[in-house]
């Protein structure tokens, strides 16, 4: 895609800092030219883009310690980045730093079937891990909507989920170790693939740290091994409220399915012009439903849910009849972001997390949101944990558009904070959710939780200006201490 700016660059030749980069990545690795910096100032959300400064693509861990310590030597920030599909802000670079993207790092370096793990670098895609491993009959479970670009390396940043982590768990619950490099330039290996890895959980505080404590060059995941069945169910509904408590109705009866996603209409017949699975247009909200393990225990389970989803007012129950049909409604969901394009050329996506009994209450005060700023929402969400993900649509040319969008996003968040929510599921915090923070912390938490961060990144270079809110963050801190314009912008 940059060929054509290869040669051309914008930085004066002597400058001492590229020329240490090309020196230890080599000069083709290390990309000056403004276009890239720019497109690599955005992530995939509608927060206002930063400032990239260099842009270097290493393929091996001792690369990348090289760009931390040349980093540290002319005190500049860093950022690391893989696929740029985050939805908070948590790769937009900050202040001109040293922006590390990792996808050359695309190898599946060792894949064990008889200890169920597998060794990969950062870059390796979601989706084309599974395919790797789906032969072998595993899999990799959490399977974010944007699997098909979003990379391992991400997903470990955000603790990213996905529909089927309702009864599996999100990527945290599938990473045994990680081999990450610190600001400094040190290696350290987080976990381990024993049974007891020694002391602390190190690799329980990385995963979801946003970039804020280092770089992670390997990842050690576990292989899920493949159900023998699956039943996929849809049901149709002519009340929101009624897919709502048809979710919690479920869990209650002690059923974990794998998935249970609920869409509205808008975003129904959406995704059926878009894709033509199979979804019902005149329903007020449809519940897909997934059910995996042994036949027979699935069947069992698959009719108790549709007979919940009837005493719930139940407009129809269909389950997919063959494994083209199952993954017909899957394509449905998945690409339901994409599918709005029909209606608008842009959207803001939320991620917030409710109880599942404050569901119904939570939606319709989104409803009342958008309709108070004058715009069009649309819900799909992962229901079994009460993962809210409003969709804002709008047409970002039209003047003021702006404004609205954000003012009913920080409304969603409190209104999901007030129902004793949280602030996100998988997407992270990033730049997005920042001011909120201390909503949901305490002072003294905030004050621990950045204590965490200076343990791993004393000098606050590691994706500085992310998660920690103003006053609560190191970044703060190097700023009082004059660090020099560079990392600060």
């Amino acid at each position: 895609m940059f060929d054509r700016f290869k040669k051309r660059t914008h930085r004066p030749p002597s400058d001492p800092l590229y020329a240490d980069l090309e020196q230890a990545l080599a000069p083709d690795r290390v990309h000056s030219d403004g276009a890239e910096r720019s497109l690599l100032s955005h992530d995939a959300s509608v927060i206002d883009g930063g400032g990239a400064g260099p842009v270097c693509y290493p393929v091996s861990t001792d690369e990348v310690v090289a760009i931390m310590r040349i980093a540290e030597k002319h005190r500049r920030a860093v950022v690391p980045r893989g696929a740029g599909t985050g939805l908070a802000g948590g790769s937009i670079p900050v202040g001109a730093p040293i922006v590390v993207g990792l996808t050359k790092m695309t190898n599946i370096l060792d894949i064990d079937v008889d200890n169920r793990v597998a060794w990969v670098e950062p870059g390796v895609i979601n989706l084309d891990l599974t395919k790797r491993l789906r032969p072998l009959g595993f899999h990799f479970a959490p399977d974010p909507s944007s699997q098909q670009v979003s990379t391992i390396g991400g997903n470990v940043a955000n603790n990213s989920g996905g529909p089927h982590c309702l009864a599996y768990g999100v990527t945290n619950a599938h990473i045994q170790a990680l081999e990450v490099v610190l600001a400094s330039g040190e290696v350290a290996m987080l976990g381990g693939i024993d049974a007891e890895p020694a002391g602390l959980d190190l690799r329980g505080v990385f995963v979801g740290s946003e970039g804020t404590l280092g770089i992670t060059t390997k990842i050690a995941v576990t292989l899920t091994k493949n159900p023998p069945a699956v039943r996929t169910l849809l049901l149709s509904f002519a009340d929101v409220h009624d897919a709502a408590q048809t979710v919690s109705d479920v869990v209650a009866a002690g059923i974990v399915p794998a998935a249970m996603e609920v869409m509205d209409r808008k975003i129904t017949v959406a995704v059926e012009n878009f894709v033509g699975a199979g979804y019902p247009t005149d329903a007020a909200a449809v519940l897909l439903a997934e059910v995996d393990g042994l036949p027979a225990g699935i069947d069992a389970d698959a009719e108790r849910i549709a007979e919940i989803g009837r005493a719930n007012n139940a407009t129809g129950v269909k389950v997919a009849q063959s494994e083209h049909e199952r993954m017909l409604l899957w394509k449905g969901r998945k690409t339901a972001f994409g599918a709005i394009a029909q209606i608008a050329p842009d959207y803001y996506l939320h991620d917030t997390v409710v109880p599942r009994s404050k569901l119904a209450e939570v939606l319709d005060e989104v409803y009342r949101i958008a309709d108070r700023h004058d715009l069009t929402v649309m819900n799909v969400f992962h229901a079994g944990d009460g993962n809210l993900h409003p969709l804002l649509l709008f047409d970002a040319r039209e003047p003021g558009v702006l404004d609205r969008v954000h003012a009913a996003g920080a409304e969603i968040i409190t209104a999901s904070l007030d129902a004793g929510g949280v602030l996100s599921g998988e997407h992270g915090i990033g730049i997005e959710k920042q001011k909120f923070m201390d909503r949901l912390f305490t002072d003294v938490d905030l004050d621990h939780q950045n204590r965490l961060r200076q343990g791993f990144d004393p000098d606050c270079r590691a994706n500085p200006g992310k998660v920690l809110p103003t006053g609560h963050s190191c970044a703060d801190i190097q700023q009082l201490k004059k660090i020099p314009a560079g990392i600060w912008g």
